[in-house]
């Protein structure tokens, strides 16, 4: 009986010559390769039924029915925060994610927030936490001020540049 390698060797022979067919028997074993003849396979016929296009007569219309639109309302989503009026302010400055992630308000849930609405910060205080790819980020205030507003839920995903808070910078 021929091994598989030994089968693999023959089919090798025969691809590298320009020979079309190989016959070999061995020990009762027959086998026969043959390279760019194809035989006994059935090609399906395609066969197109004729299209019929139904006959059709519409009733002469009258008058145009009047365009009645919906209104168009889009539906916030659930996990963005309403946008204040106060993020065109240009004298507010916006700390923004630097990275796509998950916003977290406090160091744990069972922790008080790192900053709230009125408090005081510092250029070096942590106001956040953005985690991505279970790295947790801590984001700093980068300027000295007083947090005027958080723009963002706790839990919710946040964009790269998205603004997480205003701060009223002293």
């Amino acid at each position: 009986m021929l091994k598989v390698q030994e089968i693999r060797e023959l089919i090798k022979l025969l691809d590298s010559t320009s020979v079309s067919e190989l016959s070999y028997e061995e020990n009762g074993c027959k086998i026969k390769l043959r390279k760019g003849v194809v035989t006994g396979v059935a090609v399906p016929e395609v066969v197109q039924a004729p299209t019929v296009v139904p006959q059709v007569q519409a009733a002469p219309v009258k008058a145009e029915a009047p365009k009645v639109e919906a209104p168009k309302t889009e539906a916030p989503k659930a996990e963005e925060a309403p946008v204040s009026a106060a993020i065109n302010d240009e004298t507010l400055h916006k700390i923004v994610s630097p990275m796509v992630g998950t916003f977290y308000a406090a160091p744990s849930p069972d922790e008080d927030d790192y900053v709230q609405v009125g408090d005081k910060v510092n250029a070096d205080s942590v106001v956040c936490i953005v985690e991505a790819m279970k790295l947790f980020n801590e984001i700093e205030a980068e300027v000295k001020g007083e947090i005027v507003e958080v723009l963002v839920k706790n839990g919710q995903l946040v964009e790269y540049g998205q603004p997480l808070f205003l701060v009223k910078a002293e």
